[in-house]
């Protein structure tokens, strides 16, 4: 047999120009054509003992259905993703593939993966043009109930998983529209929210029940839903958002991350005067943080308006914990990398709005507990930036409200649920959680792995009653 020819870069992903882009909000990439899938998954090299599946959270059969696309049979393609993934068109925009399946690839040992990501978007796409697949037949119900938390990805993957086992389901959201940080966090130009909506309908044409404008902990209390359900997940976010404690975080002009990318997203302040949603339109704004998020609110700046965009990290470019992908990104389109730079002081103009952020110069000190070389700061380097509009996105923990309103649901650092990793079991009886609850901030595929960890071990309960 011949041997494969290796083809050793990824077939490129067309996307819109960066001066086009910042001027608008639609997504950056176009996606593969048929033709661009093909011979992307081709690249694949059948691999008779796959690494990738067990670099994908929620262990999806990656070479089945890269064959699969490679043969053009885009349906069983899509079938068998779903079987593992609900979910697919959203994680093949904004997992990070590099450090996951992509980088168990084969491949990478010479040459650049097989783009993993990218083919899972494909196929998901390709479905919504065909139409939606026929709902996979479900077993009888079992009588069951289940309460989840949230509908982030964490609580869609146990809902659909639950459902798919014949157990009644029924999601209770916080806000108006399902989602979680899908909807509310990532920017329609990376995710755009019609993807989102068409995932959320497919777990609830599983059967699912979804309750919005309900807030667990106000609304009612874990302790109430236990009396109605057999079981609770808890997949409620991380929705508290960290500030740096320096002098002048009150000013005028001074955001979360949370509430900048809550009020542009959300509330669609980018399609003013459509939605009259309130946001500062600075000229110059600066963004600090170096993960995704902050690429998120430092590229929103810049299609809200801002001449001048401004990323404020700490460290280096390659401790940067974002995507490699969305620094790409942020780069062409003109956001501005200021490193090694700890905010000490934001100042205002004496009117009570932000006029500039006061920094001290670092240097990379010895690896900390992350990893990651510690920002060492140099004694009088202060140097001023000026500014309009800050946004502080360092990062964000689990609102206080269920733990407040739970006494006996045990938390640790940060406020996170505390939970067995093999089960996601709480300290309290029928309660189960995962996600950034449980994590503190994570990423969209992490929180899908620990929803599937406890959708096993919910059935496992509901069968046995055994705790």
């Amino acid at each position: 047999m011949a041997k494969k020819q290796i083809i050793p870069h990824k077939t490129p992903m067309p996307e819109q120009p960066p001066e086009q882009r910042i001027h608008n909000y639609n997504e950056v990439p176009y996606g593969y054509t048929a033709k661009q899938a093909m011979a992307e998954a081709r690249r694949c090299l059948e691999c008779a003992k796959p690494k990738c599946i067990a670099g994908c959270p929620v262990g999806i059969n990656i070479p089945g259905f890269l064959k699969l696309v490679a043969e053009g049979d885009f349906r069983g393609a899509v079938n068998l993703i779903k079987e593992t993934n609900a979910l697919p068109a959203i994680t093949g925009r904004v997992c990070p593939q590099e450090s996951q399946c992509e980088e168990a690839c084969i491949l990478c040992k010479k040459f650049e993966p097989v783009a993993i990501g990218r083919l899972e978007r494909f196929v998901a796409d390709w479905e919504a043009e065909q139409g939606p697949l026929p709902v996979p037949a479900l077993p009888p119900p079992t009588g069951k109930k289940v309460a989840v938390v949230g509908s982030g990805p964490a609580g869609l993957t146990v809902a659909a998983d639950l459902a798919r086992l014949g157990h009644h389901v029924t999601i209770f959201e916080a806000l108006h529209e399902a989602g979680g940080v899908l909807v509310y966090g990532i920017p329609e130009f990376r995710l755009p929210k019609a993807i989102v909506r068409r995932e959320v309908d497919y777990v609830c044409s599983l059967g699912v029940k979804l309750v919005k404008d309900f807030v667990v902990g106000a609304s009612a209390t874990v302790d109430e839903l236990l009396a109605e359900f057999d079981a609770v997940f808890l997949g409620s976010g991380a929705g508290l958002p960290w500030f740096l404690n320096i002098p002048g975080e009150n000013l005028s002009g001074v955001y979360s991350a949370n509430e900048y990318l809550t009020r542009a997203n959300l509330m669609k302040a980018y399609r003013f005067p459509e939605y009259d949603t309130p946001i500062a339109r600075g000229r110059r704004v600066i963004t600090i943080g170096g993960g995704n998020v902050a690429m998120d609110a430092s590229r929103t700046a810049l299609r809200l308006g801002a001449g001048e965009s401004v990323l404020v990290y700490r460290r280096s470019r390659q401790e940067m914990p974002a995507r490699i992908e969305e620094i790409h990104h942020a780069e062409e389109e003109g956001v501005q990398f200021k490193l090694l730079a700890s905010p000490v002081a934001i100042h205002g103009n004496g009117q009570g709005q932000v006029e500039a952020l006061e920094c001290l110069q670092n240097e990379l000190g010895e690896p900390d507990a992350s990893g990651r070389r510690r920002p060492v700061p140099v004694q009088g380097s202060n140097f001023y930036l000026p500014a309009d509009v800050v946004i502080i996105a360092i990062g964000q923990s689990p609102s206080p409200l269920i733990p407040k309103s739970t006494p006996d649901l045990e938390t640790g650092k940060g406020g996170v649920v505390t939970v067995a990793a093999e089960t996601m079991k709480t300290s309290k009886k029928g309660v189960f959680a995962g996600g950034d609850v449980a994590t503190g901030g994570a990423t969209v595929i992490l929180a899908m792995g620990q929803g599937k960890i406890a959708a096993r071990a919910i059935n496992q309960y509901l069968k046995t009653g055994e705790w």
